[in-house]
């Protein structure tokens, strides 16, 4: 059913794409942009571009369309299996691999491979997220837990809202960490200035890193970090916010400056609770084949 939406602006805050995505925080900029290509947005009556400049006064009316229902479909795309049983799957996710579909990623996603895969996976986050107990970022390998069925998928979310599973990654970070050890606690929220990022802002969730040095390398660092919460680019935020932020990062690093595409960011431990038998299980797994050569490189040239 088409949502009719009215807005009142209370201030002048520039192009309307940018005011409108502030006060409807629900939806991202690129989507109101959308809508006024469609020309589902009207000011005092009339239709605008996404370069209007908003008034104070002026009465905005939005027609939000109906979604358009994504159709998951199984697809046979190679997995790398490192635990399976009748509750839990743990797959080591290739670096490039989106974990569940959206709107600019409709296939070729882990979900999709998952579904060509399992008979069962749980149905608690819905049709997009069959299984999907936690995510990890595009261009982030490694380790994910999957729920086959709706019990474990509640057993396993308990445990990461309870700080009780083990997430370990390790990351390559520039500049050289003088200290061996240390704990980033700062909350993390979607950023102000740019809705694709999030930021160390005052109204964030809480946000928990530890961090220990493995290798310095010149102009480099080897680090491993282990989660105690799981917001989301976590680990990229909090890296950038202490002035050492990832290697390869797109969004919060320097141009690239090392070989390949994406962060340096690998989930090489993972541990949790079996939500049948309650044996401790941990998993570990090898970075990709880039990011060993990479090291080797480092340490050739230290």
């Amino acid at each position: 059913m088409v949502e009719k939406v009215a807005v009142k602006i209370k201030q002048e805050t520039g192009r309307i794409d940018k005011a409108l995505s502030e006060i409807l925080s629900s939806y991202s900029r690129s989507q109101i942009q959308q809508w006024l290509k469609e020309k589902n947005i009207a000011v005092n009556g009339e239709i605008v571009r996404a370069n209007y400049q908003v008034k104070s006064g002026d009465k905005v009316q939005i027609t939000i369309p109906d979604p358009e229902e994504l159709e998951v479909l199984p697809e046979n795309i190679p997995l790398e299996i490192v635990y399976e049983d009748q509750d839990v799957l743990v797959i080591n996710k290739p670096q490039g691999m989106v974990v569940h579909p959206s709107a600019g990623h409709p296939k070729g996603t882990l979900v999709n491979a998952l579904l060509y895969h399992a008979k069962n996976l749980s149905g608690i986050n819905g049709v997009i997220r069959p299984g999907i107990v936690h995510r990890i970022d595009k261009d982030t390998s490694g380790l994910l837990m999957v729920a086959k069925n709706d019990r474990a998928h509640e057993v396993l979310a308990e445990q990461l809202r309870d700080k009780t599973s083990l997430r370990k990654y390790i990351a390559l970070v520039h500049g050289e960490i003088a200290h061996d050890k240390g704990t980033i606690n700062a909350p993390v929220g979607r950023s102000k200035v740019n809705r694709k990022m999030q930021a160390v802002i005052e109204t964030g969730k809480e946000a928990v890193t530890h961090f220990t040095v493995i290798e310095r390398f010149a102009g480099f660092t080897l680090i491993e970090c282990q989660l105690e919460t799981g917001r989301t680019h976590q680990i990229r935020v909090h890296l950038q916010y202490i002035g050492y932020p990832l290697a390869g990062d797109p969004l919060y690093g320097p141009k690239k400056t090392l070989p390949g595409v994406g962060q340096y960011l690998h989930a090489q431990v993972l541990g949790f609770k079996h939500p049948r038998t309650g044996e401790f299980l941990t998993f570990e797994v090898e970075p990709p084949e880039l990011f060993k050569k990479t090291l080797a490189d480092l340490r050739r040239n230290n």
